[in-house]
């Protein structure tokens, strides 16, 4: 059995700043509560809240540490009491409400999801936080079926690249946004029907081309502000708007006779302050559902870059550049 040290070095900036607080210091290693795993960590995720948290635009949820860091791959190295001990030694990766930027990350036993051969533990840490957030949203709020029609901005992102895989698995086409022809095209060869210049086309008239004018069945959008009538222009019928982030702003002006006339839903959530019990039920269904895929090696995360733990600077300045396409993700073997 391996021996957990006391201390570990993890992210954990005293003051809100830029890429340069993201240096590597001294905290106590925590132990597992009930229902809870120690995962001495292999990698972590890179995602744009932790980006926001790092800059004090994001606090981190009562109860969650403020060492940042949402998402892990790692191997089991202790458990809580309520914990069969048989899961130490299992490779994991799991979903946390923080601390993943550490040697050691304390996360419920619910949250985590076998590695399997198919992934590397580089692929397995870029996997919870996107997979999360797009099942929920497409698949459980907005309720996609096959044949459907999805538009999603941001499509070379973390979330859009997720969106383009589980499109593809759950047969569904996937309209996307871009900032470049490049990410364009680096989008249709992960599968997208077609992807959308918003810097050069008006995404409202292409999508009507491209749909022949029926318009999409879900938007997913992380950008809010003036998007979202624009949103709401692109869906058919019946439509769904789901937002999950408000880049442009957190108002917007909905224009409610084109919500009643088309009779469109719209609805949104945040994944951070979830309870542990409904990331469990998240958790169980995509491990049903989902994870047979992975282990067929059917869905695999895009990785863009992998940044040494102590360079997690570079990896924020990355993420905050917009120019990765896929996931940005921090090695900690040897950290």
């Amino acid at each position: 059995m391996m021996t957990v040290p006391d201390t570990m070095l993890a992210i954990d900036p005293e003051q809100p700043g830029g890429p340069e607080v993201l240096v590597p210091v001294t905290r106590p290693v925590p132990a597992p509560g009930e229902g809870e795993v120690l995962i001495k960590v292999a990698a972590a995720g890179v995602n744009r809240p932790e980006v926001m948290q790092r800059m004090g635009l994001y606090p981190a949820p009562p109860g969650a540490p403020s060492i940042l860091g949402l998402e892990v791959s790692g191997e089991i190295v202790a458990v809580g009491e309520d914990v069969a001990s048989d899961m130490i030694g299992q490779k994991v990766c799991a979903l946390v409400a923080g601390g993943g930027y550490a040697q050691y990350v304390v996360a419920p036993l619910g949250q985590c999801l076998p590695v399997p051969d198919a992934l590397s533990m580089v692929e397995a840490a870029a996997m919870p936080e996107t997979l999360f957030t797009v099942w929920t949203n497409v698949f459980e709020r907005a309720y996609a079926a096959d044949g459907d029609w999805i538009l999603v901005h941001g499509g070379t992102s973390g979330i859009g690249t997720m969106t383009i895989a589980l499109a593809r698995l759950f047969h569904l086409t996937a309209l996307v946004t871009a900032g470049s022809d490049a990410k364009c095209e680096a989008a249709r060869k992960l599968g997208a029907a077609d992807a959308i210049n918003y810097k050069t086309e008006d995404f409202v008239e292409r999508v009507k081309d491209i749909t022949g004018g029926r318009g999409v069945d879900v938007v997913l959008d992380m950008i809010g502000g003036d998007y979202i009538p624009r949103n709401l222009q692109c869906l058919a019928d019946d439509g769904r708007h789901v937002s999950i982030a408000v880049q442009r702003g957190a108002e917007a002006t909905i224009p409610l006779w084109t919500v009643m006339r088309k009779r469109l839903v719209l609805t949104g959530s945040t994944l951070r302050p979830r309870s542990t019990e409904f990331k469990t039920l998240v958790a169980d269904e995509i491990a049903r559902v989902v994870w047979p895929h992975v282990g067929e090696g059917r869905l695999k995360p895009v990785i863009d870059t992998i940044y040494p733990f102590a360079d997690a600077a570079s990896a924020h300045r990355r993420m905050e550049s917009g120019e990765h396409i896929g996931k940005i993700v921090l090695t900690l073997e040897g950290a």
